[in-house]
Parts: structure tokens; sequence; C-alpha cells
């Protein structure tokens, strides 16, 4: 139900005021949150350091301060081109940079539907794949959709070079 804002009725509010107070109840929410966590985090803390006084009775924790948090959407080394080249090696159709991003937000948890992840993902992404066709020659590109490349293994040169192996 929405409220009536300076005696309007709620079909006169326009479509810029209901997106902004639909954004301003999210922000709440989000703020409400990181209320509840700061207050879980502070407990954490304190039972740490109480933990550490107990080996360690006259330590200055002052001196250690806060380790640097990572980047959002960190992922451990390899851990993106391992999720890339298993789905590549999956199908037998070339995927385009958008559904190859999908996959792999889809493999870690993250949210497909928020666009700026996606667009930062998927410009990892490309460079990462164009490091697998340039470098280590084992993928190869073809013209996509709009200005998207479609990517498969390049199983010829795959199995030519197992063939140099034995």
């Amino acid at each position: 139900m929405t409220k009536r804002i300076k005696n309007r009725p709620p079909q006169a509010l326009a479509h810029v005021v209901t997106g902004l107070i639909a954004k301003r109840r999210e922000v709440a929410g989000q703020i409400e949150d990181l209320q509840r966590r700061l207050k879980i985090a502070v407990a954490e803390i304190d039972h740490v350091e109480s933990t550490i006084r107990i080996f360690e009775p006259d330590i200055d924790l002052s001196e250690f301060g806060a380790r640097p948090v990572p980047p959002p959407h960190t992922a451990f080394k390899g851990e993106l081109s391992r999720i890339l080249i298993d789905a590549l090696k999956a199908t037998d159709v070339p995927l385009n940079t958008r559904q190859l991003t999908e996959i792999v937000m889809k493999d870690r948890g993250m949210r497909v539907d928020d666009l700026r992840a996606r667009r930062i993902m998927q410009q990892r992404f490309g460079a990462s794949l164009n490091n697998w066709k340039r470098v280590k020659k084992i993928l190869k590109s073809s013209p996509g959709p709009g200005d998207m490349l479609n990517w498969e293994i390049d199983r010829n040169r795959i199995a030519a070079a197992r063939g140099r192996d034995e």
C-alpha cells in the first residue's frame, strides 16, 4: 500500500518518485544489515582480543592494524580460467563472452542480474580468454552477437600437441 505524499493520491506519484522511494527502502535495508553485521563483528573481535590476552596479558593490540579487505569478486589464482575452460570443454558449440560470464558468475554464487558486476566480470573474462588464445594457444574465437566473440577450445591444436608428446 502506497502512502500519500503531500495529499496527492497514489496514482499521481511520478514514476521517478516511486523509483526513488524503492531505492531509499533498499539502501535503508542495506544500512540495517550492515549495522547488524557490525555488531556481530565487534563481538567477534572482542572475543578474539580476550583470547589473545589469556596468552599475552600485557600485549598492546593497537599496533596491529586491520588487514586490507580484498576487492570484491576476487578469485583464487587460476579459478576463473579453470571454470571458463571447463565450460568450453563441456560443450561442442562455441559460447559467447556473455554466456561464459553467466556460467562463471553462477558457479561462484554471484548475482547474474547485477549488471554492473556482470559488465566488470565480462571484461575480466574477455582478457582471460584472449590470454588463453594468444599465449596458451588452446582457444579460438569467431565473431559473435553484437561486439562479442564466440569462444571454443581449439581441439585440433590440442590433438596436434598430444601427438608431438607421444
